[in-house]
This record gives structure tokens, C-alpha cells and sequence, in this order.
């Protein structure tokens, strides 16, 4: 049997493409306190993280450059956000430090184990996607909160206490799962 070839600019790909485009717009949003625009953004952002991936699964589109560009997506979106929503003090300081340490901490074990073992790719965990649900969650309720100030909302607190502690277990987690 002949296996299909999958072309690079398919629907999941253009979908990835299309939020790594978001970025810079979501930031001018975000400077400009166009906070209606930067929400719709942000959720359009996360959505097309969703369907990306459902998409490429049910078609059997998955491509190398679709691997390589979805994870980088997310950590453009993630991190830009972070740092602006600490800068705004939207979101703690430490908060957006851990989250950075631990994707900083996660690439320079992933150099490291790529020059030792020459392995190129390291598997995403179930945890490691759970840790960057909880901070696209956690960023998108803060949004909602700032667009709907007038509506009694929780505190966005425990969500905070919530992503910090899942994101630093995934961040032990691969570190464990690499060494081990």
C-alpha cells in the first residue's frame, strides 16, 4: 500500500501559521488596552490550538514542520502573554517566572540530552499539555475578567495557585522522564 503524502500547507498547518500571525496583533491589543480585541484574540488563539491538533489526528495530516511549529506557537502566545500580563500586573510576577523557568528549564535539558544522546525531539507529556491548558485558561479568564468588570467574578487567585503548581510538576516531570 502507497502512503499518503502529506502536503505541508494543510489545514492544521495554515490554522498554526495563523496564530503565530495572532501574536503581534494580540500584543498590540494587549499595549493599547484594547482588551474586547485582545480577549477575542486570545480565545481565536487558543481555539485554532484545539483544532490544529483535532484536525491533524482525524485527517492523518500530521506533519514534521506542524511538530515543530505547534509547540512554538503556544510558547510565543504563553510567553509574550505572560511577561505583558506581568508587566500590567494582570498576573504575579513569580508566576511569570515560573512559568518561564520551566520552559527555559526544559529547552536547556533538551540541548543538553540532544548533544549527549542525539535525540532531537522530546515527547510532549500529558502533564506538560495540562501545565500549558491551565496557563491558556488562567489567561483567558483574566481577560474575561478585565472585560467584564461590571459581572462579580472570582479571583483569578486560585487559578493562579492552580497553573503555578501544575506547571511546576510538568516541569519536574520531564526533567524525571529525561533522566530516568
Amino acid at each position: 500500500m502507497a502512503e499518503k503524502t502529506v502536503s505541508y500547507l494543510n489545514i492544521p498547518n495554515i490554522l498554526t501559521i495563523l496564530r503565530i500571525i495572532l501574536i503581534p496583533v494580540f500584543v498590540s491589543a494587549l499595549i493599547y488596552r484594547r482588551y474586547p480585541l485582545a480577549m477575542f484574540i486570545f480565545i481565536a488563539a487558543g481555539v485554532t490550538d484545539l483544532l490544529d491538533g483535532m484536525i491533524a489526528r482525524v485527517r492523518n495530516e500530521q506533519t514534521e514542520l506542524g511538530k515543530f511549529l505547534d509547540p512554538l506557537a503556544d510558547k510565543f502566545l504563553l510567553v509574550t502573554s505572560f511577561i505583558l500580563f506581568a508587566i500590567y500586573g494582570l498576573v504575579p510576577t513569580w508566576m511569570t517566572i515560573t512559568v518561564l523557568s520551566r520552559d527555559i528549564i526544559i529547552v536547556i535539558g533538551w540541548l543538553l540530552i540532544s548533544l549527549i544522546t542525539h535525540k532531537t525531539r522530546i515527547e510532549p507529556t500529558q502533564l506538560g499539555k495540562l501545565a500549558n491548558a491551565s496557563q491558556m485558561v488562567l489567561l483567558a479568564y483574566i481577560l474575561i475578567e478585565l472585560n467584564l468588570r461590571e459581572l462579580p467574578l472570582p479571583d483569578p487567585a486560585i487559578l493562579v495557585y492552580i497553573t503555578a503548581t501544575i506547571t511546576i510538576a510538568s516541569g519536574l516531570h520531564y526533567i524525571y522522564r529525561e533522566l530516568i
